[in-house]
């Protein structure tokens, strides 16, 4: 009997124009489940590498007395409110134990606002710096050089800002009418006042830092986001975290690693930045004569080029002179107007500008507002809303593997925990310290409150210390502690993971040895924490990422939308194809039941019929669906925006088919085929042999 069915199946193939079309339908329905299963796949599979590889880990643990939801990127911009987990130490020691954990990364997420500094308030710095070591340690022919350098220097500055307020003037902006700045900048440029210099020092540098330096708002408010954790466990869990310039911070150590897309993007000589930029469209065979953006960097790198100015000392500008000049092949002209030549591009001579730039300009000026090595002062919102400030060096800068150009993992700094702490506003175990000295020095006492106005202005009050003008001398008013501790001590110290631990931990990452069990993970971990009463929720890495995971839920559901939808059409024009057919077929499915065939023997051979046309087209179809894959995957998609590169994990997407988008496709389609055949089959198993003697020859 099968036999005979498949027979009788394979005759009717291509027996017909509707079969045919039926095919067609299957064929494409089936090509498409492929190919867009495999893709969809491919592409939630890099998304999920890209959040689990940066920050999230495979789960995300925070204390259940939080008022909002783990979110690693959160709806504009608003960090989720976590309460601190009560015992952190605790809880790593106990989900640690679990088989399939690797590791558990303490962490705090939290925002600020740094500046990437002023030019002129730089140069006044080490010119300050300059003159209090010549106090110190006394004048030097070094010294000298250094400190005629930068006043030098300083004086370039202030003939640009002249010349700025001139032109000001001549427009009668509102720059223009402000008699103080004027008066101020005037003082500046003369030479009486440089020639006074030397005579107080510190009352001209004051003088320049509170009136010249406000009027030259070159530094730029940069947006940082910083991840607080164990630095050193973090780099050995997060495997695409790798060092660019300068070190990681040593274990135990207070420390910042910057990200080096925002190194790159934000703290970089904002001419430069567009340089790279250009360089890196024309790589990519873009041309600067038909792009609108590209057309728009050269025209502000030849407009504003008072960044420039403003960090070449006479030295440095006669040199620049002389190297453009020859680049240029002219024998006149000055510093701007050079400049603005130079940067006035085309696909011509950009290979040899940029190429310039950077062998002969370059070394002249100072890259980035904020080097490797330098302290870096940032001040945020604790969690009880106030403003907290401190000083955390920056040892290096850092990037994800593959994620260079992303802005979402980019938008991530690190900081060690301990500063991550105090900047959020809990007290450490080095503030706690200092305020108990300070307390012992200063001869602080506990008031009772029921009796505090008696003991603050009552009679028997005692006097401490008589108030003394002056200035206070913190190396003689609090030896050993905040002159120290407060500074290089501070710096300098480390912590082992007992004292990282033992402290405030918003959230924590846990890292899987198999992340194929995630689930079977979760409920374990969930378990415990009901078990053990460790008062933490655990979240996996996709209800963890926030907006990204609803991204990737939304994607899912595209999709099953998407082949609901064709399911739906495919199986009306099925089912009415082969209504059409069994119209037709009437006179031989009557013949059939004449000489004896059965009503479930026809309704056996129709739906046989259309399973064959199923699986043979079926199978071509996701044939040619796999052969698309494997093309696209070899040659890979490119990421043409900066967001696709998160989303891809990488510059390209790489997809790949596996045996279950083949198999759900063609059990799909099968079942599509069969439902789509029901009615018409029980249509044509109901004829009755009579029907057969009643139709024309």
């Amino acid at each position: 009997m099968l036999r005979l069915l498949l027979q009788v199946s394979l005759r009717n193939l291509f027996r017909s124009r509707i079969n045919l079309l039926i095919g067609a339908i299957i064929f494409f329905y089936t090509l498409l489940l492929v190919v867009g299963g495999a893709m969809l796949d491919s592409l939630l599979g890099s998304m999920s590498r890209s959040i689990v590889g940066t920050v999230s880990g495979h789960i995300q643990l925070y204390s259940v007395t939080s008022r909002d939801p783990m979110s690693i990127w959160p709806t504009m911009g608003n960090e989720p409110d976590l309460s601190p987990m009560q015992d952190y130490q605790r809880v790593e020691g106990a989900i640690s134990k679990l088989p399939n954990v690797k590791a558990v990364v303490p962490m705090g997420i939290n925002g600020s606002l740094i500046t990437s500094g002023n030019t002129v308030d730089l140069t006044l710095a080490e010119l300050r710096g300059v003159v209090r070591e010549e106090k110190e340690n006394g004048k030097t022919a070094e010294l000298e050089a250094e400190r005629q350098s930068l006043k030098e220097h300083v004086r370039q500055i202030v003939r640009v800002l002249h010349t700025d307020l001139g032109r000001a003037t001549e427009m009668e902006t509102t720059e223009a009418r402000d008699p103080e700045a004027l008066a101020a900048v005037e003082r500046a440029s003369s030479d009486a006042f440089w020639q006074g210099f030397d005579e107080d020092p510190y009352g001209a540098l004051e003088f320049l830092e509170n009136k010249v330096a406000p009027q030259l708002p070159d530094g730029d408010l940069v947006p940082l986001r910083y991840v607080g954790t164990d630095l050193d466990g973090f780099a050995k869990s997060f495997d695409r975290m790798e060092i660019v310039d300068g070190q990681a911070v040593p274990p135990g150590r207070r420390g910042m690693l910057l990200s080096k897309f925002i190194y790159e993007q934000y703290l970089k000589l904002k001419t430069a930045r567009r340089m790279d930029l250009i360089k890196e469209a024309v790589d990519t065979g873009a041309l600067i004569s038909t792009d609108p953006e590209l057309q728009r960097y050269v025209h502000q790198n030849a407009q504003q080029t008072r960044e420039i100015l403003l960090q070449l000392d006479p030295l440095k500008s006669e040199q620049a002179v002389r190297a453009l000049r020859a680049s240029l092949g002219r024998s006149d002209g000055t510093l701007p107007e050079l400049l603005s030549a130079f940067f006035a591009v085309t696909d011509d001579n950009f290979q040899a500008r940029y190429a310039f730039f950077y062998k002969e300009l370059a070394p002249l000026l100072q890259l980035y507002r904020l080097r490797v090595g330098d302290v870096l002062t940032i001040t945020a919102f604790t969690r009880s809303g106030y403003t907290k400030s401190l000083n955390i060096p920056v040892w290096g800068t850092f990037r994800f593997k593959g994620l260079e150009k992303s802005p979402l993992a980019g938008n991530i700094s690190l900081m060690d925990i301990m500063s991550f702490r105090e900047l959020y506003g809990y007290l450490g175990a080095d503030t706690s310290a200092e305020i108990q000295a300070l307390k012992q020095e200063a001869g602080a006492q506990a008031v009772d409150r029921t009796h505090a106005e008696e003991e603050l202005f009552g009679s028997g009050r005692k006097v401490v210390a008589e108030a003394t003008p002056g200035l206070i001398d913190d190396k003689k008013a609090f030896p050993g502690t905040a002159a120290n501790l407060r500074r290089k001590d501070l710096q300098q110290r480390v912590f082992d993971h007992a004292e990282i631990s033992r402290g405030v931990v918003l959230n924590a990452a846990v890292i899987l040895k198999d992340p194929s069990k995630l689930k079977q993970t979760l409920r374990e971990v969930r378990e415990l924490s009901d078990r053990e009463h460790l008062g933490i929720y655990a979240v996996s890495w996709q209800d963890a990422s926030g907006i990204l995971g609803q991204l990737v839920m939304l994607a899912r559901l595209v999709l099953y939308v998407a082949a609901f939808i064709i399911f739906v059409v495919a199986m009306v024009i099925i089912n009415n194809a082969m209504m059409m057919a069994t119209l037709r077929r009437t006179a031989e499915v009557g013949t059939m039941r004449a000489i004896g065939a059965q009503r479930p023997f026809v309704l056996t051979m129709v739906l046989s019929e259309t399973l064959t046309l199923g699986v043979v087209f079926g199978a071509a179809g996701a044939l040619l669906g796999a052969g698309i894959v494997g093309w696209v995957g070899a040659k890979g998609i490119r990421a043409t925006a900066d967001i696709m590169y998160f989303f891809f994990s990488g510059p390209r997407l790489y997809p790949h088919l596996s045996i279950s988008n083949v198999i759900a496709a063609m059990g799909i389609v099968l079942v599509v085929s069969v439902v789509s055949t029901l009615y018409p089959a029980f249509l044509a198993a109901r004829v009755p042999p009579v029907r057969a003697m009643q139709t024309d020859e």
